[in-house]
């Protein structure tokens, strides 16, 4: 370690004649100054670097086995040298991987993170952190490495805690501490066993039967996943479009009229009595009614076409004489909305 001194001018009532240099074994002058170094008294002269003989700049020197050196010669004489910064190293050393290091400059050569403290693993001539390592070993061996005990987890019996995988007997259950097994499920950050993640009432998907935390889709009387409710024919997923239930099982609306025919616009169901056509669309007789007030219309009723749905007379008497032109002019550019009416078998 460094010792910076500090040079007094020994006065004689002190005995300056029996004063000798602990150097060159000689008196000092009456009125020349003198070194105190750990008790030592020295020449000015003689409070030198022991290598290159020149004097510490402020006092500064480094002491090793007895003997001073400047900082310069101190460094290379003694110090080791980082490989990484090609520094001396003053103070803390790492000894790794057969070279000598900074701490802050010994780090994994894949995330740079620092390895100092955490300690590191040796692959293929490379220092890493071991969830590098253990990265490393699952893209080579197609399996997953616990990042808790860093050994192979069997296919399949993996879970993924706080973004690692991790072999889940290391985990107990939050709520009851039983430990845990792959078929246990993370609610926020904590973990639970199957029994106590259904108690906490969060939905299981329908399709993969696993809960679904984030965006959930109730239909047919069952919880999904947005991507999971999907066409029971063309499997494409509905995300939020309309679709048409027959038997226990969802579709879309091409697939649903390629398979069982006309479907009620207002219901959703197939239609199994009559069918009223009108607006290019397909109605139960019951559910052909007025969007306005709800009333039922009938084959000889007089609507009007409002947002695509059935509007009475009343009601369109009603509204503001400019929206009354424009649904007037549009139904002048289309063609008749006569309603008809067949049966169905």
């Amino acid at each position: 370690m460094p010792v910076q001194e500090n040079m007094t001018t020994i006065r004689s009532n002190i005995g300056l004649s029996t004063a000798i240099c602990a150097v060159c074994h000689e008196g000092f002058g009456v009125d020349e100054r003198m070194v105190n170094s750990n008790g030592q008294i020295l020449h000015e002269r003689c409070f030198v670097c022991v290598q290159c003989f020149q004097a510490f700049p402020d006092g500064l020197f480094y002491e090793y086995d007895g003997r001073r050196f400047c900082e310069h010669d101190f460094q290379t004489l003694f110090a080791p040298c980082c490989k990484q910064c090609g520094k001396f190293v003053i103070g803390r050393v790492i000894k790794a991987m057969q070279a000598n290091w900074h701490p802050d400059c010994f780090r994994c050569e894949i995330c740079n993170d620092c390895l100092a403290d955490t300690g590191f693993v040796k692959n293929a001539g490379r220092a890493l952190c071991k969830k590098c390592n253990a990265d490393e070993k699952t893209k080579k061996t197609g399996r997953y490495v616990c990042r808790k005990c860093h050994t192979y987890i069997p296919e399949g019996e993996h879970i993924m805690y706080m973004g690692d995988p991790v072999h889940p007997w290391h985990y107990n259950c939050f709520c009851c501490g039983k430990e845990l097994d792959h078929f246990c499920r993370k609610k926020d950050t904590e973990l639970y066993c199957l029994r106590c993640h259904d108690l906490l009432g969060t939905p299981i998907c329908g399709a993969c039967r696993r809960p679904v935390e984030d965006r959930v889709v109730h239909a047919l009387g069952k919880a999904w996943h947005v991507e999971h409710f999907v066409c029971a024919k063309c499997e494409k997923p509905f995300y939020g479009h309309r679709y048409y239930e027959r038997k226990g099982l969802a579709y879309c609306e091409t697939h649903y009229n390629e398979l069982y025919g006309d479907i009620c616009f207002e219901c959703n169901k197939a239609i199994t009595g009559d069918v009223v056509n009108a607006l290019n669309k397909c109605w139960c007789v019951q559910h052909f009614t007025c969007i306005g007030c709800n009333i039922s219309l009938t084959l000889k009723s007089k609507f009007h076409e409002f947002d695509m749905q059935p509007l009475c007379k009343k009601c369109y008497e009603k509204m503001p004489m400019e929206l009354k032109k424009r649904l007037k002019r549009a139904e002048q550019g289309s063609p008749a909305k006569t309603p008809t009416k067949k049966s169905t078998t």
